[in-house]
């Protein structure tokens, strides 16, 4: 019997001036599903209409017990300026 490797996880974002915490999550596949959930939550954050600069922002993505699995600065998504 295959195991699947299905858990919840959570996209909590900061800047060094505000913390928006995710209440809801997610259920996972895998950790490259997580990393591409969140690049599209940052993407739709840079997306609301604000004067918001969100180069210093960073996902968070935390499991069950709050524990970090890994982070994803929303400059890494932004890209290089041209």
């Amino acid at each position: 019997m295959a195991q699947v490797d299905s858990r919840q996880v959570y996209f909590h974002c900061s800047s060094s001036r505000e913390v928006r915490v995710d209440q809801l999550g997610v259920v996972v596949s895998n950790l490259a599903e997580a990393r591409d959930r969140a690049a599209c939550v940052a993407r739709s954050l840079m997306m609301e209409a604000s004067a918001e600069d969100w180069r210093d922002w960073v996902a968070h993505v935390s499991d069950d017990f709050d524990d970090e699995i890994f982070a994803v600065s929303f400059s890494s998504v932004l890209g290089k300026p041209h």
